[in-house]
């Protein structure tokens, strides 16, 4: 069973940038499709980004498009998301997840907070 960690969430300034990691185990990732989603304080979460297995193809909500860059390295189970000009409705809990056919997987999630 794929098992997953983030890890890189932080407090930073408007403008600023983080780069989350994820970290898999457990199995390996190149089977799985990779995503990034958030949830911010009294919303639903959110798809941020998605990959596909070799990442040939992804996608980023509106909101970020620009912002924000996905990425996975299959050699080390890594996923990450770079996150640059940081704005404060970026604020919440981002979650990394992975999935291939009928198996899901979600991390513990990450908080980000960003201050005006």
């Amino acid at each position: 069973q794929l098992q997953l960690v983030e890890s890189g969430g932080g407090l930073v300034q408007s403008g600023g940038s983080l780069r989350l990691s994820c970290a898999a185990s457990g199995s390996n990732l190149d089977r799985y499709a990779v995503a990034w989603f958030r949830q911010a304080p009294g919303k639903e979460r959110e798809g941020v980004s998605c990959a596909t297995t070799r990442s040939d193809v992804t996608n980023y909500a509106d909101s970020v498009k620009g912002r924000f860059t996905i990425s996975r390295d299959n050699a080390k189970n890594m996923v990450y998301l770079q996150m640059n000009s940081l704005k404060p409705e970026d604020t919440g809990v981002y979650y990394c997840n992975a999935a291939v056919r009928e198996y899901n997987y979600w991390g513990q999630g990450t908080q980000v907070t960003v201050s005006s």
